[in-house]
C-alpha cells in the first residue's frame, strides 16, 4: 500500500513543482489573466516568498512528488491581526482524499502560532469543492475584499476568526 500524502514546509527545491501545480490547476477554473494569483511573481519562488516574518507555506508530497500546497502570510494592506490563506491548490489526484482539510488545519494552526486573530481568503465562483472546504473549516462569506492583494479577478471572499 502506498504511503499517505505528507504535508511539510516548502523547500527551495520545491519551487518548480509548485509553480507547475499552480499553472495546471488555475486554468481548470478559468483563473487566468490579470487579477489572478497565477500571475503573481512569487509563483516561481514560493519558498522565498514565504520566508518572511509570520508566514509559512506547506506542500503536499504524494508518491514522492509535490502535488499541492497552501500558505499563510500577513494580509497585504490589512490589519496586523489578519492573515491571508494563500495559493491553496491541489492536483486532481489529491482531491477527495482529505488532504484539503489536513492542509487547512496545518495552515490555521500556523496562523494562530504567529498570533493572528483572523484569517481571510479570496476565491472564485466555480471552485465549489474549495468553497465547501472553507465553509466546513469555519470561514464565513463576506461582502467584499479586504486588504490589497491585487487579485481583482476573485469574486468570493471569506473571513474566519482564529
Amino acid at each position: 500500500m502506498p504511503d499517505a500524502p505528507r504535508i511539510r514546509p516548502i523547500e527551495a527545491g520545491d519551487d518548480a513543482a509548485m509553480a507547475a501545480v499552480i499553472r495546471a490547476v488555475m486554468p481548470e477554473f478559468g483563473a487566468v489573466g490579470d487579477g489572478f494569483a497565477i500571475n503573481d511573481p512569487e509563483v516561481d519562488w514560493m519558498h522565498r516568498a514565504y520566508a518572511i516574518e509570520r508566514a509559512a507555506y506547506f506542500v503536499v508530497v504524494d508518491a514522492g512528488e509535490v502535488k499541492g500546497g497552501c500558505g499563510i502570510a500577513p494580509l497585504l494592506g490589512g490589519s496586523d491581526d489578519t492573515c491571508e490563506l494563500r495559493k491553496m491548490y491541489f492536483l486532481p489526484e489529491l482531491r477527495g482524499r482529505g488532504v484539503g482539510a489536513a492542509m487547512m488545519a496545518r495552515c490555521l494552526d500556523a496562523a494562530r502560532g504567529f498570533g493572528f486573530r483572523q484569517c481571510y481568503l479570496e476565491s472564485l465562483c466555480g471552485m465549489d469543492a474549495a468553497m465547501k472546504l472553507y465553509e466546513r473549516s469555519g470561514f464565513r462569506r463576506i461582502d467584499g475584499p479586504l486588504g490589497a492583494t491585487g487579485h481583482g479577478g476573485c469574486n468570493t471572499f471569506y473571513l474566519r476568526d482564529l
